[in-house]
This record gives C-alpha cells, structure tokens and sequence, in this order.
C-alpha cells in the first residue's frame, strides 16, 4: 500500500483510480452512529451484493486512541502474527442497470480529529468526482420491532426532496461523525443526504438486520436500482422470532411492547420519533441518558 503524491496525506490507496459513472458515495460508521449494526450491516450487504472492490483505506494511526479502541492479534495456522487496526474501508462497485457507481465507505467512529478526518474523506471524494454523499445511522427509539422500521431521511440536494419527498435537516445540537461529515461535504459544495433507521431500545445489543434491510432499501431508491435481499430478509423474519420469544419471558418488557405496538396501530395517536427532520436529536437524548447513568 502507498499514498499517492496528488492525494490527500492519510488516504492509503488499495487501488488505481477507477473510471467511475457520476459515483456516489455511502458511508456508515460503527459505534454511536449504528445502534444494532443495522448502518455497518446494510452497507456491507450491498458491497458484497454489488462485487465492490476494495479501493482505498484511511490511515488509523491520527484517528484513533489504541488504548481504549485496541487493535487486535490473530494467529494462523502457522503462528504466524497478524495486527488488524481499527478500519475505514472505502470500496468501489459498478451497479448493473444504475446511471452512477457507487463508492461505499464502512468504518469506525473516529476518537479524535474529526476534522481532518472528515477532509481526508472529502478530497477523496473531489478526486474520484463524487456527486453526491450518502451517510447512513442507527438510533434507540420507542418503536416496537414486529412493526416496519421507520427510516428518517434529511437532504439538502433539491432533487431528493422532490424524488424521495425528504427534507432540509433544521437540527441544532451535539452530533456524532455522521453529522460532521454531512455538514462538511455541504460547506465543501458536495450534496447530501442521510438516512436513520429506529432500532427498538428493549434489544439495544441485539444485530438488526430488518432495520439494516430498510436502509438497504433507501439506497437502492437513491442509486436507482434494487439488490437481491432474500437473504436479509430470511435474517429478519429470524429477528422478529427471536425477540418474540424473549418476550414470552419478560411479561414487563411485554407489556409495554403490547403499547408500543397498540400507539403504532392508532393512527390518530401513533408514536412518532421527534426528530425535528434530523435523527441527531433523539441521539443527543440517548447520549445524555448514558452519561447521566453511567
């Protein structure tokens, strides 16, 4: 691996600059971003889905506190040593039938610098002519799981309000990486869009893939095609079983799930999520939540 001469200084290229149509770039960060992995989970899918290749990573060594996120040993089979650091892979995919390509950007979080690293991934995407940038999250919310997963979009590119009926983000507040690079990529002239899926908060720790295949979707609309899914949704409809049973051993936990699910149902008094346009809030409430219970 090299960094090239004319790109930005902690971008390590995995791969020559591809020929890419009009590309869009996704990006889905692991950590607070991705409550139930369901961001990381839906990127992933389609990066396996799509054939991407791998195409360029981020140097972890500014980013990141190695005493709290730590890399990892592993062993061969023949004892041989391997160090794994923390990873911001991007990857790159020409969909079949799509007007763009798609660069997909899977990582972690950072701890410090958000800054440079939010640039690093911005002249990026000057270099490869990225048109617009996707970013992908996960939030705890009172939703119940046996419902569809709401995803909340927030855009300010003029033609997704149209197509997708989304609107301008008018949060104000603490934000996560996400929001940092949203709010970026816009002062760098570079449209954006973000989509956040509701994840129950009774399986906080649980891998969501329903939610993930509800952002999987919202991608597919922006990119303009639609990806085999079977598998996700065999994975959810496992989901939905597990948690049911779980229940049946916490009549509590059940209950109020039970309202959940009768509030959803009411159209007249359907819980809705206030997000003010913008997931970012309810995340800053979760965040609070967490610090005051510490």
């Amino acid at each position: 691996m090299s960094t090239r001469p004319d790109s930005p200084t902690q971008i390590e290229w995995l791969d020559s600059t591809p020929e890419l149509r009009d590309p869009i770039l996704v990006a889905a960060f692991e950590g607070w971003n991705d409550a139930g992995d369901a961001a990381s989970m839906a990127l992933r899918h389609l990066a396996e889905r799509w054939d991407a290749r791998p195409l360029a990573e981020i140097n972890s060594e500014l980013f990141y506190d190695f005493s709290t996120t730590r890399p990892l040993v592993t062993l061969d089979e023949l004892h041989n040593r391997t160090l794994t650091w923390p990873n911001n892979l991007f990857t790159a995919a020409r969909v079949p039938g799509a007007a763009h390509d798609v660069v997909m950007l899977v990582g972690l979080e950072p701890q410090l610098r958000w800054r440079t690293f939010c640039n690093e991934i911005i002249a990026l995407a000057h270099t490869l002519g990225v048109s617009r940038v996707v970013t992908l999250g996960a939030l705890l919310a009172d939703v119940p799981h046996s419902r569809p997963v709401e995803v909340y979009g927030a855009t300010d590119d003029i033609s997704l309000m149209k197509s997708l009926d989304l609107s301008p983000s008018t949060y104000e507040g603490p934000t996560g990486i996400t929001g940092v690079l949203t709010t970026m990529c816009g002062e760098a002239g570079i449209p954006t869009a973000s989509f956040w899926a509701a994840i129950p908060s009774y399986v906080p720790g649980s891998p969501s893939p329903k939610a993930a295949l509800s952002l999987v979707h919202r991608v597919c609309e922006i990119v303009g095609t639609s990806v085999f899914d079977t598998d996700l949704e065999i994975a959810a409809a496992t989901y939905e079983r597990e948690v049911d049973e779980l229940l049946l051993e916490d009549e509590e936990t059940a209950a109020y799930v039970a309202d959940l699910e009768e509030a959803w149902d009411d159209e007249d008094t359907r819980i809705k999520v206030e997000l003010a346009d913008d997931p970012d809030k309810l995340v800053a409430e979760v965040e609070k939540f967490l610090r005051e219970n510490e």
